[in-house]
């Protein structure tokens, strides 16, 4: 019983998976640059508002990738969907190592014996 529903729950979350290459790791920053000198806005201590998408890789290398206005909220989708499918994996995973303990139900002495 336990088994069938774990199935079930399966491929209820394989149905959800976001069949997309709209797909993004990373994080989104919002930073403020300010120019030394020749900028008003900058002496005002208003800066500009910049967003940096950072990609942390093996080894401890971090990639920092400048973003467009125009481009936020299309990153924001992206990332989003990211860790959608993240998080679908990882219960499709828990639920498979449900499906790999013996079944509960079936009482030790009846479980098939390994040779």
């Amino acid at each position: 019983m336990i088994r069938n529903r774990a199935l079930q729950t399966r491929e209820k979350l394989v149905g959800k998976l976001p069949v997309t290459g709209e797909l993004l790791r990373g994080s989104l920053l919002e930073r403020t640059v300010r120019h030394k000198s020749g900028c008003p806005k900058c002496a005002r201590g208003e800066g500009h508002q910049v967003h940096v998408l950072t990609v942390s890789y093996a080894g401890g290398r971090v990639r920092q990738f400048s973003v467009r206005r125009e481009r936020v909220a299309e990153v924001r989708r992206w990332l989003e969907n990211y860790q959608k499918l993240k998080e679908t994996i990882e219960a499709i995973c828990e639920l498979n190592h449900q499906l790999l303990r013996p079944d509960a139900a079936v009482p030790r002495g009846e479980r098939k014996k390994r040779d």
